[in-house]
């Protein structure tokens, strides 16, 4: 127990999208929604708020379902959706300084993503982002049918690591999932930027050392 009263960190887990991988920039997106004659907000709403999209969050729904939803929405053709989707995530960039953190932690600690994501989810961030070896395990929403903020899927991510929930410090960029965290037992940072972030983590944990 360390003198704040917490449990001593075992684990660390990191949301991807909005954390480990970030919008850095819009002009995709800007362009996408110009084109469709809409706010740049109306275009991310559509994409990750709608009904369908809320379902293929928690597996009830393909990842195309998703885009077929889009496609609808805006009356887009085949060529009109691949060149939204294109734009859409056009501006994606990997934190390499914060995947090399991450990487720093282990073996010390066990580590984790926990990303509520599609069915499409791991394809991403395993493979086209290149995050499978980076850490212990990949928690996706998708995958166990439960999304952040549920209790149960930070119950289940702490499991999957072999440690207690209290033993874990998670990192997320959205407010409602950092006090989801917390209600479930876990320690959390909200995250902000890279140095934010890395700097409250390095605060929190106590640094164990092989023996």
């Amino acid at each position: 127990m360390s003198e704040n009263g917490c449990m001593s960190v075992r684990a660390l887990i990191f949301d991807f999208g909005g954390v480990i991988v970030r919008t850095e920039d819009q002009t995709g997106r800007l362009r996408a929604a110009a084109r469709l004659g809409v706010a740049p907000e109306e275009l991310y709403h559509e994409v990750f708020d709608s009904p369908v999209a809320a379902l293929a969050t928690i597996g009830q729904a393909p990842a195309e379902a998703v885009w077929a939803y889009v496609a609808e929405r805006f009356r887009l053709d085949a060529t009109g959706l691949a060149a939204l989707r294109a734009d859409f995530w056009a501006g994606d960039r990997r934190d390499d300084a914060l995947v090399a953190f991450i990487r720093s932690l282990r073996p010390a600690f066990r580590t984790g993503i926990l990303s509520n994501a599609w069915s499409d989810g791991r394809a991403i961030i395993a493979g086209h982002f290149g995050l499978q070896d980076v850490v212990d395990d990949i928690v996706i929403s998708a995958e166990v049918g439960i999304a952040k903020p549920d209790a149960r899927i930070f119950a289940l991510a702490a499991a999957r690591l072999g440690v207690a929930p209290g033993e874990v410090l998670f990192v997320d960029d959205f407010l409602h999932n950092v006090e989801g965290a917390r209600a479930a037992g876990f320690q959390a940072v909200h995250f902000k930027n890279r140095e934010q972030a890395i700097a409250e983590v390095r605060e929190r944990v106590e640094v164990r050392r092989e023996t």
